[in-house]
């Protein structure tokens, strides 16, 4: 590892984690590099250039922070050859892999090339000429106070189901725990290429979501019926959407990759994360 760049959370106070890879960095002669507008908010020598030129320098993002700063370094990552080491600042952390005092083993370890990596698939709206891509979820959520969602949705090119709800949430599985969880979707394997289409609220009597594969086309069309929607990429509004639109949702499998040091299963963290429980008939003692 030659380059190291580094996304902060916009809040939360990331000095200590900043010390912990800059003390590390110099005593690997590795270069720590950070966004200009993030690196600013606090005392460092990272060397502050833009998104792009990180983009194109680093062999390693860091992200600092909790899920959407994750996310945001995910997007940073897209379609390039480095990978992500996700590090907790936050309450859930769950796409981090690290806390804080982990930290510098975490970077010995891939500097030293003991760790895996994970692919994560990107979900991108074709929206008119309007493209749109998240590696959680898009969402197409109803305004306050106006008609509800009403889209159909067509899978391998034939309707499927028409759906009336507050918000259809197209997601992938990494954001299969998050609002598609949240409306009542199932948690999904990151390793399943697949995008999950789950309806929140469901004002009908059929309120099943459905899993796509990455094989079958998937569009959506909003319905005479509908409100204007908000189009909510991993929870940020990036478009709007009237009656009479259609929406191609493509699915990119490998579109960024997230560091793994073998720390368990995605199952194991997502028991721990999400502190699932068992039915109370079953008794506590099962291995």
């Amino acid at each position: 590892m030659h380059v190291l760049g580094m996304v902060l959370h916009p809040q939360r106070d990331c000095s200590g984690a900043v010390k912990s890879i800059l003390d590390w960095a110099a005593r690997r002669e590795i270069e720590v590099l950070g966004i200009q507008d993030e690196v600013r908010r606090i005392v460092c020598t990272a060397e502050a250039v833009s998104a792009e030129e990180m983009r194109q320098r680093s062999d390693l993002i860091v992200s600092l922070g909790g899920d959407g700063t994750m996310l945001r370094a995910m997007r940073l990552a897209d379609r390039q050859r480095f990978p992500v080491l996700g590090v907790n600042l936050g309450k859930l952390g769950f796409l981090a892999e690290v806390d804080v005092p982990d930290l510098a083993g975490a970077l010995s370890a891939i500097d030293n090339h003991e760790f895996t990596t994970e692919p994560r698939l990107a979900v991108d709206a074709a929206i008119g000429d309007q493209l749109i891509t998240a590696f959680n979820d898009i969402a197409f959520v109803r305004f306050p106070g106006h008609k509800t969602a009403a889209i159909a949705v067509e899978a391998a090119g034939r309707r499927f189901v028409s759906y009336t709800a507050d918000a259809i949430v197209v997601a992938t599985p990494t954001g299969s725990t998050a609002y598609s969880f949240s409306a009542g979707g199932p948690i999904v394997s990151p390793a399943v290429e697949a995008l999950l289409v789950t309806p929140a609220a469901p004002h009908s009597a059929y309120n099943r979501g459905l899993v796509v594969s990455v094989n079958d086309e998937l569009t959506l069309q909003v319905l005479p019926g509908s409100g204007r929607l908000a189009v909510e990429a991993d929870g940020i509004v990036a478009a709007d959407v009237d009656p009479g639109d259609r929406i191609e949702l493509r699915p990119r499998p490998a579109a960024a990759h997230v560091v793994r040091l073998g720390h368990g299963t995605f199952y194991e963290r997502v028991r721990r994360k999400l502190r699932l429980t068992d039915s109370a008939e079953i008794s506590v003692g099962w291995p």
